[in-house]
């Protein structure tokens, strides 16, 4: 079969640019014949990568990317490592709380995972354990935080009620009138998280950057064909997220929903003593359309707001072009101490989320296996479910892969052009409804 689209994300990313350059490893050329073959190197596939090469230490793994590793969606989300159940379609962010609690087992799984990498091999990548704070202005957002607080009080986790009157002494603004302070969320920097992990695989992965698949054959082994080579693989793990639509799976379940940031030049001396605040902090919004915010280490100050349906896969440059000016108005009512702080970039990055906020995780066809769909969760979501992919086909069970394999999987969407014309539509609504917490 062939390959219909291929990921082509903007140039804005400042993460990416901001982040330590490396060289990228070459594209494949020529034949190659593998046990394992990874499409994908975000942070699914390059946890499955890892965890495969480690499980199987004398069988090859290679891990195709299409672009530069940081360079697509893993590299373009806020770089907010979450330890909580997130379940944006739950009232209480909650949902179920049985189901809350092995949530919770997994992103803990994954935030050890990722400090145990990050200490290991030196990776340079903001990390700081800062928690974040999940921040309300209008009354249904404030709604949100009480029913979230209940939510955590059934889980038994910690949190705190950060008045208006308060809030400047953590994040300078005083735009927010209550927030719900939560520690255990790591910030960090993503495409320097992923680039660092790319370049300390073990030595019997084989990673292939700008290597875009174009066609597929499926059978005893696997085909993967590209402009300049083939890769013969006995077994293919899809780490793509809606790309794996394009690989004949999970057609009509997946939702490529792309949103939007931009960020700042780094903050004078005195532009700091004007915000006040902590100096390094997160902000999610209690409105899952309202604005996400981060100020980063090197201060810099991030908004990210926006949304759009693009069933390519591809950002959408004319909303990249709008959406700035979105972006300086949440700016300037946040902080309207800092007027001449000007944006140094702007970017789009997909998200992938399906209708019922489920993953894909185990079999797609013979020889073929999936970790799909991490609904804005990837840091956390995608390093476990690379890495308890790799433990499953290496035989193992426990208590985390079992929730994973029984869970109901993504729903089918409807039809287009009514699902671009009902998301798209249901995005603006959304957006619209949020109000100032956009």
């Amino acid at each position: 079969m062939q390959i219909q689209q291929l990921p082509a994300d903007d140039n804005g990313c400042g993460w990416f640019h901001l982040s330590k350059q490396r060289i990228p490893r070459p594209p494949h050329s020529g034949h190659t014949s593998t046990r394992w073959a990874v499409i994908g190197a975000g942070f699914t596939g390059l946890a499955a990568a890892r965890q495969l090469a480690l499980k199987f230490p004398n069988d090859g793994v290679v891990l195709v990317e299409a672009q530069q590793v940081g360079f697509g969606p893993s590299g373009r989300n806020s770089g907010f490592a979450i330890d909580l159940p997130h379940d944006i379609g739950a009232p209480d962010y909650i949902g179920d709380p049985a189901t809350a609690r092995l949530s919770l087992k997994l992103n803990l799984a994954a935030q050890g995972i990722i400090r145990n990498l990050v200490t290991e091999h030196g990776i340079d990548c903001q990390l700081n354990p800062v928690g974040k704070y999940q921040a309300a202005i209008e009354e249904k957002g404030l709604r949100v935080l009480d029913a979230y607080r209940a939510g955590l009080e059934k889980l038994g986790q910690a949190y705190d009620i950060i008045e208006a009157r308060d809030l400047p002494e953590h994040i300078g603004s005083a735009f927010y009138r209550k927030a719900l302070y939560t520690p255990g969320t790591i910030l960090l920097q993503p495409a320097a998280l992923a680039k660092g992990l790319a370049d300390s695989l073990p030595n019997n992965v084989s990673l292939y950057e700008g290597t875009p698949i174009k066609g597929v054959e499926y059978g005893d082994s696997i085909v993967l064909k590209h402009d300049h080579g083939t890769i013969t693989a006995d077994k293919l793990v899809l780490t793509n997220n809606a790309f794996a639509s394009e690989f004949g799976f999970l057609k009509g379940r997946l939702l490529p929903v792309f949103t939007y940031a931009s960020m700042t030049r780094q903050l004078t001396e005195s532009e700091q003593a004007r915000l006040g605040g902590k100096p390094v902090w997160g902000i999610i919004p209690a409105d899952p359309f309202g604005s996400t915010l981060r100020r980063t280490p090197d201060q810099r100050l991030l908004v990210r707001n926006g949304f759009s349906f693009n069933p390519s896969g591809k950002s959408n440059q004319a909303f990249l072009r709008r959406v700035a000016t979105a972006h300086r108005e949440s700016f300037d009512r946040r902080f309207p101490m800092l007027p001449g702080v000007k944006f140094e970039y702007t970017w789009g990055g997909a998200l992938g989320m399906t209708r019922n906020h489920a993953s894909h995780f185990g079999t797609l066809a013979t020889n073929v296996y999936g970790a799909l769909g991490c609904n804005g969760l990837g840091i956390t979501r995608g390093t476990i479910t690379g890495t308890l992919i790799a433990d499953w086909l290496a035989g193992e069970r426990n208590e985390l892969i079992d929730f994973l394999i029984a869970a109901e999987g993504p729903n089918r969407n409807p039809p287009e052009p009514f699902l671009s014309i009902g998301v798209n539509a249901n995005l603006r609504w959304g957006q619209y409804k949020a109000g100032m917490e956009s």
